[in-house]
């Protein structure tokens, strides 16, 4: 294509950014590009729940976007492993909330890896046209990447989560976590390009109408799809209502020996929901239809331990409606089960489910011997839980209710599994005790919310300690709690049985985009073959 040349303005020239960073003196500007590095992940860490600054992860993009653009690939990997350090040090802080700063530090400097190996190939696909476009497909393939491995992967961080607020949120129910984090990467990109174009506008009055119009769009595409999108997200009731209620026990004590008092945390969440039937006999709250507690809101087994099983029994008569109760069972052999049990009023257990994604080094301790050399906190798990294998969606009085165990909440097919298999609305019990009042409850929260408008599904979260919450299918927040407060939100929730484009499609939009990073990286690869061919011929 042609440039349109122009005249260039009267007076001075500004100077493009690394014609600027020449004049800065040469010490510091050797650190220019990794402290540029580790503020972009900073940012991106700054853009996540509780703070509502959604928008600064585009402008993080965007900072990546410089320091990443034009490097080699050495360099790239290396400046991708700053800017992970520098959003997953602060994101991830609540690993170490108990067990000291080992295995926080490990796990930030592991998942880092994956963000490195991303902004390689982001660095690598800068020489390209419409560059964005295959840097945003990059990174959204480091991220399925860390989802998936090692141990059964670690999504925790996905830039989807940060978005809970943001414009970009509706894209969730086109496409899923995959599409909505990309459309984010993308528009960053395409910020820091247009810029670039322009200051070389302004310095040299050339403008390629091809690479300027790539990135005008890889800027303003992603907000006019979530904008086109919004008729997707839709909070009706296409199956009528069901009257929900969310117990939050509370613990008594804070951190990791919260489960030495076992007996206490299931007394509080009996009491509880023996108090919410007396409010409901007294007319102060509505007769929920069904009663879900948190995940291991009774660490005693009840098939095991007829006290545990006694105390639940009089509390679920006492309300009188069906009541999902999370426990730990412990077979005489074997490993130990993260249950939901669907417990009926004169009835007692009726249905299970045991949660599929169990957290490797919280659940079950991989590598037990060699990890014992750094942390003898590992010895706290004596018995390792073993992973569930059906999908779970109970019948709750006629609502159909996926059940989201916790942590499973960061995985794309824990939820929509349930929905496939007929959910009517979504269940996330969680434990987060563990965490104390760190930011760990927020950025889960902030997953629920995206998961709701991914699947068109109210979402439910019961937690033993807080934040519990009552999300729509809009993934508003109509109800939820303090942190370690006993308390119980009772919410009347849509049911919904359609399934949104994201549901349907399922990892087709992460397959799509990986094709698209690999094609780039190809394309790239293909190119650097075809220049050596030609120095070797000419030589």
């Amino acid at each position: 294509m042609t440039p349109v040349e122009t005249p260039p303005p009267p007076g001075p020239r500004p100077a493009p950014a690394d014609t600027l960073l020449a004049r800065v003196p040469r010490p510091l500007r050797r650190l220019a590009r990794p402290g540029a590095a580790a503020l972009s992940g900073f940012l991106l860490y700054a853009s996540f729940p509780p703070r509502p600054l959604w928008w600064l992860a585009p402008l993080a993009f965007a900072l990546l976007g410089w320091v990443l653009h034009g490097r080699r690939l050495r360099a790239g990997l290396g400046l991708g492993y700053l800017a992970g350090l520098g959003f997953l040090l602060p994101l991830l802080s609540w690993t170490g909330e108990e067990v000291g700063p080992f295995p926080w530090l490990a796990l930030a400097a592991v998942e880092a890896l994956f963000i490195a190996v991303a902004c390689m190939g982001i660095a690598a696909v800068t020489r390209l046209p419409a560059w964005p476009l295959w840097g945003a497909a990059a990174w959204i393939a480091g991220e399925a990447l860390r989802a998936r491995v090692p141990f059964g992967g670690f999504p925790w961080g996905k830039i989807a989560f940060g978005q809970a607020d943001g414009v970009f949120l509706p894209l969730a129910a086109l496409g899923g976590t995959p599409l909505l984090g990309f459309a984010v990467v993308l528009c960053g990109f395409g910020l820091y390009e247009t810029l670039r174009r322009s200051l070389a506008f302004r310095r040299t009055g050339l403008l390629p109408r091809a690479a300027a119009t790539a990135a005008l769009l890889s800027l303003l595409a992603p907000i006019a799809a979530a904008f086109a999108s919004l008729p997707l997200v839709d909070d009706s009731a296409e199956d009528g209502t069901a009257t929900v209620a969310a117990i939050q026990g509370n613990v008594p004590r804070l951190g990791l020996d919260f489960n030495a008092q076992r007996r206490a945390v299931l007394d509080n969440h009996a009491h509880r929901t023996e108090q919410l039937a007396k409010d409901v006999a007294e007319g102060k709250v509505p007769q929920p239809d069904f009663v879900l507690w948190p995940e291991n809101s009774s660490d005693l087994d009840p098939y095991r331990n007829p006290d545990a099983r006694a105390v639940i029994d009089k509390a679920v008569k006492a309300i009188g409606v069906p009541t999902v109760v999370g426990a730990v069972v412990s077979p005489e052999t074997g490993k130990l089960r993260n249950t939901l049990i669907e417990w009926e009023p004169g009835r007692g257990p009726v249905d299970t489910y045991d949660k599929r994604h169990v957290q490797p080094f919280g659940e079950y301790i991989p590598l037990r011997s060699i990890v014992r050399i750094f942390s003898e906190d590992v010895d706290r798990v004596r018995r390792d839980f073993g992973p569930g294998q059906k999908v779970g969606v109970f019948d709750l009085a006629g609502a159909k209710v996926g059940l989201v165990t916790c942590y499973e909440a960061a995985f794309d097919d824990a939820a929509r599994d349930t929905v496939v298999h007929g959910a009517q609305l979504i269940s996330v019990p969680s434990n987060n005790a563990t965490f104390g009042r760190s930011e760990m409850t927020y950025q889960q929260l902030a997953m629920d919310r995206v998961r709701a408008v991914e699947h068109g599904r109210s979402v439910v979260v019961p937690v033993t300690s807080g934040v519990s919450a009552v999300i729509m299918p809009d993934g508003e927040v109509v109800q939820r709690t303090e942190m370690f407060t006993p308390d119980a939100l009772v919410a009347e929730v849509p049911l919904r049985s359609s399934l949104t484009p994201a549901t349907w499609l399922g990892v087709w939009p992460e397959a799509a985009l990986l094709l698209a990073a690999a094609g780039g990286v190809g394309w790239v690869a293909a190119d650097a073959l075809k220049a050596r061919r030609r120095e070797h011929s000419d030589g």
